[in-house]
C-alpha cells in the first residue's frame, strides 16, 4: 500500500479529451465527459468501450462516478467490464437483467454475451435466476454470466443506488499480487486474488473495458463519469493519469439506438419474457 501510495504523488494530470469511448446503442455524450448509458426509457441497452485497451501487466487504477437512476422501482443496471471477446469493440449481451454484459442463466450458454471477460454489476432489480437479493448490490462476475455466488449490500436488506446520486466506483489491480480490489462510496466490496492473464484471458494481456447497461419492463436513466485513471507500467515506473473536468450533465444530441439482436435470445427457455421485448425491438444489431 505505501508503495502504491508513495506513486501516487508523480500522476500527471490530462484533460477530459484525452478518454475516447467507442458508444454502441443508447450510448451517447454528455457535456462535462459524462455518458449517458440507457436513457429513462423501457428496453434500452448502451456500451461504451475505451478506446484505449488496458495492459494487464502493469497496475492500474480507475475511478468513476455511476448514476442509477432516481426511480426506486428502476432497473436493470450497470456493469464495469474488462474483457477480450472476438467480437472486440462490437461485443454486447443480453438486455434486461443481463444489463448488456451477460446471458440469461448460467448454464444456458447461448445468445449474447461478452466472454472471455470479468465485470462488476451495479444491480438495481430483483432476478432470482442471476442470485439477486431482493435490494440493490454489487456483484464480481466472470465468463459473460451474471450468476453470482456472493453480493455486497453494505448488510442492508433494503440497500438502494437508485437514490438521485451520484456513486464513487474505483476499480484496483495489482499484476504482482494478482489482486483485485472492488470499492463503492469508500468501502471495499469485493477483493480476491486471481490470475487474470493465465485463467481469465489465456494468455492475452491487451484487454478492453469500458461499461454496459439495460433496462426492462422497468427503467431509468443511467451514466457514468469518468474521473481518473492512474496506470504504473513495470518495471519503468512511468505514471500516468486521465482527469476528466467536473461534469454539466446536460446531453448532446442523442446517438443512433441499439436494435437488439434477438434472434439469438430467442432460443431462450422463457419465451414470454422475450416475447414482451421482441415486439418492442427490431432484429439486427447496429453499432455507432
Amino acid at each position: 500500500m505505501r508503495k502504491w501510495l508513495f506513486l501516487l504523488v508523480g500522476v500527471v494530470a490530462a484533460s477530459a479529451g484525452h478518454a475516447q469511448f467507442k458508444l454502441m446503442g443508447d450510448a451517447a455524450h454528455m457535456q462535462g465527459g459524462c455518458i449517458q448509458l440507457t436513457p429513462d426509457v423501457p428496453y434500452s441497452e448502451g456500451l461504451a468501450y475505451s478506446t484505449q485497451k488496458l495492459n494487464l501487466n502493469n497496475y492500474f487504477e480507475i475511478q468513476f462516478d455511476i448514476y442509477l437512476g432516481d426511480k426506486e422501482e428502476g432497473a436493470d443496471g450497470i456493469t464495469f467490464v474488462i474483457h477480450n471477446d472476438p467480437n472486440q469493440y462490437e461485443a454486447f449481451g443480453t438486455w434486461g437483467e443481463c444489463m448488456g454484459y451477460g446471458r440469461w442463466m448460467r448454464d444456458y450458454v447461448a445468445g449474447n454475451y461478452i466472454a472471455p471477460s470479468i465485470a462488476v454489476e451495479f444491480d438495481t432489480y430483483y432476478n432470482p435466476r442471476q442470485n439477486d437479493p431482493y435490494c440493490d448490490h454489487a456483484a464480481y462476475l466472470e465468463g459473460g454470466t451474471n450468476f453470482h455466488a456472493r453480493h455486497w449490500s453494505n448488510s442492508l436488506d433494503d440497500y438502494n443506488l437508485e437514490d438521485g446520486k451520484l456513486h464513487d466506483f474505483r476499480f484496483r489491480w495489482n499484476p504482482e499480487k494478482q489482486q483485485i480490489t472492488v470499492f463503492l462510496d469508500g468501502h471495499v466490496v469485493h477483493s480476491t486474488k486471481r490470475d487474470l492473464v493465465k485463467d481469465v484471458f489465456k494468455g492475452a494481456t491487451q484487454v478492453i473495458w469500458g461499461f454496459t447497461a439495460s433496462t426492462g419492463r422497468a427503467s431509468n436513466l443511467q451514466y457514468f463519469c469518468l474521473k481518473q485513471i492512474a496506470v504504473l507500467k513495470l518495471p519503468s515506473k512511468a505514471l500516468k493519469s486521465v482527469r476528466p473536468a467536473v461534469p454539466n450533465l446536460t446531453l448532446k444530441p442523442a446517438a443512433p439506438r441499439l436494435d437488439h439482436n434477438m434472434a439469438s435470445v430467442s432460443e431462450n427457455p422463457h419465451p414470454a419474457f422475450v416475447q414482451e421485448a421482441a415486439d418492442r425491438m427490431s432484429v439486427k444489431l447496429r453499432a455507432k
